[in-house]
């Protein structure tokens, strides 16, 4: 069985390179251009992982395709995939399990992605008793939406803060 992967990132050119590369790794790869799309191809396809970009429509965008991937009755591996690093707290409290920053070498993107799975696969198994698949959803709470829009204001303002340091 093909490993299911959601692309979710709203720059056609990560999603069409990332793909090519995962594809080339043996993932099976589906994509959306938006966290409403990204949500809605949720609802309907089980994936084994979803890789997320945080900022698409609004600032809040990926903390809500993250939301919708700890719902899904399959419970996938949530990697963040970011060009804004946020702290380590911001992006566990947003329920992922990974953050991924871009830009990123191919090899180490790869084997990020394998160790997440396998790790996340091994996670999923203890809490069956041993089944590879879950049965039941994961019970995380996530922060109040205000909390993530807060949050990725604040990367949003010390990104800006670095690239004016570095203009100097």
């Amino acid at each position: 069985m093909a490993r299911r992967i959601l692309l979710v990132d709203d720059e056609v050119a990560v999603l069409l390179t990332m793909k090519a590369v995962l594809e080339i790794s043996g993932f099976e790869v589906d994509t959306a251009a938006s966290a409403r799309e990204g949500k809605l191809k949720l609802h309907k396809h089980d994936y084994q992982m979803v890789i997320t970009d945080m900022r698409m429509e609004s600032d809040e965008a990926g903390a809500e395709v993250i939301e919708a991937a700890r719902a899904a009755a399959n419970h996938p591996a949530v990697a963040l995939l970011t060009a804004f690093p946020v702290a380590d707290e911001d992006w566990q409290e947003m329920g992922a399990d990974k953050l991924l920053v871009k830009p990123v070498h191919t090899r180490i993107l790869i084997e990020q992605i394998e160790n997440l799975l396998a790790t996340h696969e091994a996670k999923l198994a203890k809490l069956n008793g041993g089944r590879a698949k879950a049965t039941k959803p994961a019970a995380k709470k996530l922060p109040a939406k205000r909390n993530v829009v807060k949050k990725a204001k604040s990367a949003k303002a010390a990104s800006a803060k670095r690239s004016e340091v570095a203009a100097r």
